[in-house]
């Protein structure tokens, strides 16, 4: 009898268990119901790039073959993920066009589905588009020297006029003062970028004998030249280069030695090309920071000179990325430019005394003054304390260095126009990754041209792929997309 009841009782619990263990199947391979999204739909949202976050009731999967199915108004989202690898969240990052009034998010039936095989029946969601203010050029300002040079006006009011149209395409050349790199992505993919960029990083050593490595004449204008006389633009930037110590400046003064220059702050280089050159002093007359300042400037004047004889205008960018990173090299705000070591308001003095002592001390006129800050961590922070002020600036600009070169940076663009209550003119005034002209016109990110800081293969050797997403493929994409201009495209904007 004891047996008995003993078996009757473990085939009875044999029986429940069975049944807990399929109804836990049965659980797990039901279809994952949808229960919500953040933003909530039927709000607004802005255009640009958006993070949509969807919870279902239980967790789910989803295979990275089939994002390309998810679509926002018809396009395949940027991506889509879920948190932890097994989670009810299912997050979702797309571009939000900006010329529309609704955003409709579509997951198709069978995409999310949980690891036993439920499938998630097809989800769509809708929102409204927060609508842009038409871009009107007429709100811009015009140059802030009143004493301009015909050419300069020129090219400013086609950059208003074309504002929000087309996007320009450029590059900086490699060290050298040549087109360099402009030639070779002409030669590699048949355009020309519309903008070329020069450095006058080698100003200590120009001109140099011939031979030299870093051979350098700033007087040949002949690659600026051949640039404009093609309808293309202009561009100089600055990395200044300063003497370490009085001892330095006093032997590169009267011997011409270059030995102990550099740019960056102590510990922003690694040791290499630093200098302890203090711009406080700098800022003070009767000091040998400032007598070394104003003899760079007067001799970056002489060569500025010449394209403004040849009625050539120059968009000029100095002073690039003063404030740095908050999160990189040092706590005081991560300047890694020694124009930028002692905080904004000595840098502020620097930009304005430039523009003073190349403007009406030396009567260049040619000039369009563009400002720019590195998008780094942390600039948000700083970038209102940094900029220089209406009267000496004509471009704002952001130096952006990416890995997702599809987003189209629309936080930075109206954190810009917001530095400037949308006087100026916004630029991405570099970038590595080229960031997709279509998804920031769809975003309303109307940057007015791209510059890509080039790069170098092993002997120098120009690295048109060098940055990760510039792949051939993608060269061509970007340079031959309606939203982008380039040289071939360009109007003659001499003066009559």
């Amino acid at each position: 009898m004891k047996q008995f009841l003993f078996l009757f009782l473990s085939l009875v619990l044999l029986a429940a268990c069975g049944s807990d263990t399929n109804e836990e199947q049965e659980t797990s391979a039901k279809a994952p119901l949808f229960l919500s999204v953040t933003p909530t739909t039927d709000t607004e949202i802005s255009a640009g790039e958006q993070t949509f976050v969807l919870t279902f009731d239980r967790n789910i999967t989803i295979l990275s073959s089939t994002v390309s199915q998810i679509t926002l108004n018809g396009k395949s989202v940027t991506s889509a993920k879920i948190e932890g690898g097994a989670s009810p969240r299912l997050t979702v990052t797309a571009t939000v066009p900006n010329d529309a009034r609704e955003a409709a998010l579509v997951i198709p039936a069978g995409i999310v589905k949980t690891t036993a095989g439920g499938l998630a029946a097809r989800t769509e969601l809708k929102w409204n588009i927060k609508q842009l203010p038409a871009v009107d050029p007429s709100t811009f300002d015009g140059l802030c020297n009143p004493k301009a040079t015909p050419e300069a006006r020129s090219v400013m009011e086609f950059l208003k006029e074309n504002y929000g149209k087309r996007q320009l395409s450029g590059v900086q050349s490699s060290s050298s003062n040549t087109l360099d790199f402009v030639n070779a992505v002409a030669e590699s993919y048949g355009k020309h970028p519309a903008l070329a960029g020069f450095d006058f990083i080698y100003l200590a050593f120009s001109p140099t004998p011939a031979g030299w490595s870093w051979q350098q004449n700033y007087n040949d204008i002949s690659a600026a030249r051949e640039q404009w006389e093609h309808n293309g633009l202009v561009s100089y930037m600055w990395h200044w280069n300063v003497p370490d110590n009085e001892a330095a400046y006093l032997k590169c003064r009267d011997e011409g030695s270059t030995d102990h220059m550099g740019f960056y702050t102590p510990g922003g280089n690694g040791g290499q090309g630093e200098t302890q050159f203090d711009i406080r002093e700098a800022l003070k007359e009767g000091t040998w920071q400032h007598e070394c300042i104003l003899r760079d400037i007067d001799e970056v004047a002489g060569y500025l000179q010449n394209p403004q004889e040849a009625d050539i205008p120059v968009i000029f960018r100095p002073l690039h990325e003063a404030a740095g990173s908050y999160t990189r090299y040092n706590p005081q705000g991560g300047a890694w430019f020694w124009w930028g070591r002692y905080g904004a308001e000595p840098c502020r003095q620097l930009y304005r005394l430039l523009y003073d002592r190349l403007v009406n001390h030396h009567g260049l006129n040619n000039l369009i003054w563009c400002w720019t800050i590195d998008v780094a961590e942390g600039y948000e922070k700083s970038a209102k304390e940094w900029y220089p002020g209406d009267d000496c600036v004509d471009i704002v600009g952001a130096d952006i260095y990416t890995d997702s070169p599809a987003l189209c940076q629309r936080t930075a663009y109206d954190f810009m126009h917001e530095v400037t209550g949308g006087k100026k003119l916004t630029t991405v005034s570099e970038c590595g990754n080229i960031c997709n002209p279509t998804a920031q016109q769809q975003g309303g990110a109307f940057w007015s041209w791209f510059m890509v800081w080039p790069t170098t293969g092993n002997g120098g050797t120009i690295d048109l792929a060098g940055w990760q997403a510039n792949t051939a493929s993608y060269w061509q994409e970007v340079l031959q997309s309606p939203c982008i201009m380039n040289r071939e495209d360009m109007p003659s904007l001499k003066a009559l």
